[in-house]
């Protein structure tokens, strides 16, 4: 009988995941949603139907689970998932990043407390239960970034510039729950990726993000094979093993975001599940070494068949369009883009006749382009090609 896999969500980005425990030879039990179950059910051994939504239900279906039938693997994949998954690996010892881990990276606040107990470095910050009470700290601070303790690609996170700016986000944010107020961190935004057994890393990767910008910042291209030299470079090498070893990490994926301002990197956020936004598929690409199925060996408790690479082979990004609100008229240049021969997938999701919606998180964006080249030129060219050509159109309300 093979090992078996208890995987808690997949979505569509997660569909990599089920493709590898195919070729390891791994059955796959999926607890997922019956929108997605009906999508997915033909490629998996078994699936577990659950309402989602709240961590809470996706706990219950998990550990019914797992008490139902022992898995030899469990893999969380997006963040609602991440403490169900926690908890099956903590009662039955198998491989993964630890209640404490998980914890904290579901909650910001929390990692603000950990990470500032041990100095690490981060945004000054308040959080409250409401906002107006946070006025006087707001005051010596603006600008400030206001964001909710949990979520993810950027929803509920806006700029707050100045004293009217405060008093408007109060107004529209009264009972909002609690909130996590910092101090503006600027400078360029980076992620790292790193893959870990028993708090070793085995794998990192540098990835530089392009965003909106304030107020949303709302992620619109990552470039993964970077690297950073000098002062920066010394300053990322020396913050990774604090960063894990405050997490206390054990194994699995590893997903920081920093920015890199005047005095070093400036830790935003730390999750420990698979990152969105196509990220490892670029690094895959980029690095000729599949990530899902070596975040999938590292579950299952298995060897990695490859050693890691230390550098990137090519080159390669993601890409986001958006789009202005209103009705879509027209998608134009997609044919022409979807021909490149630098670009391995090109999607737009709206069609003729659908409403897009103004831009608050990365749920707005419109499409998704996948890129890789031999160099640097070749990748850029590539995205120039694409920004280039690609449109959406639409008639504003």
């Amino acid at each position: 009988m093979s090992d078996e896999l208890l995987l808690i969500g997949a979505g569509f980005l997660g569909v990599p995941y089920i493709e590898a425990a195919r070729r390891l030879g791994v059955r796959v039990r999926l607890i997922e949603t019956a929108q997605h179950a009906k999508l997915l059910g033909d490629r998996v051994d078994e699936v577990v139907v659950t309402p989602g939504g709240p961590d809470e239900v996706w706990a219950q279906a998990a550990c019914a689970a797992a008490e139902e039938r022992r898995p030899d693997g469990v893999l969380a994949f997006s963040e609602p998932q991440v403490l169900a998954a926690a908890l099956v690996q903590e009662r039955f010892g198998l491989p993964g990043p630890s209640m404490y881990a998980a914890s904290v990276s579901r909650n910001k606040a929390l990692q603000r407390a950990a990470f500032g107990a041990l100095g690490l470095p981060q945004p000054r910050h308040v959080v409250t239960d409401d906002l107006a009470s946070a006025e006087e700290w707001v005051s010596a601070e603006l600008p400030v970034v206001v964001k909710p303790l949990t979520g993810a690609g950027s929803a509920g996170v806006e700029l707050v510039a100045d004293q009217a700016a405060f008093a408007d986000a109060v107004r529209r944010r009264a009972g909002s729950g609690r909130l996590l107020v910092e101090s503006l961190a600027t400078g360029p935004e980076y992620s790292w990726e790193g893959l870990l057994r028993d708090g070793e890393v085995l794998f990192g990767n540098l990835t530089a993000k392009e965003t909106t910008g304030a107020p949303q910042f709302v992620e619109r291209a990552h470039r993964p094979g970077q690297r950073l030299t000098g002062a920066a470079g010394e300053a990322l090498d020396r913050l990774v093993p604090r960063v894990v070893s405050a997490l206390g990490m054990r194994t699995g994926i590893v997903h920081l975001e920093f920015r890199l301002t005047e005095s070093g990197p400036c830790i935003m956020e730390v999750a420990v599940r698979t990152p969105g936004d196509y990220i490892l598929d670029v690094i895959s690409a980029a690095y000729g070494f599949d990530l899902y199925e070596a975040v999938l060996r590292l579950a299952m408790g298995r060897p990695l068949q490859d050693v890691p690479p230390t550098g990137a082979v090519r080159r390669a990004a993601s890409w986001f369009p958006i789009a202005e609100a209103g009705t879509v008229l027209a998608v134009e240049g997609l044919d022409e883009v979807q021909a490149h021969p630098a670009v391995r997938r090109a999607s737009v999701w709206p069609k003729p006749g659908d409403v897009v919606r103004p831009l608050s998180s990365s749920a707005d964006r419109v499409g998704c382009v996948l890129l890789d080249g031999r160099d640097e030129r070749e990748l850029e060219e590539a995205f120039r090609f694409v920004r280039d050509r690609l449109h959406i159109v639409t008639r504003q309300k």
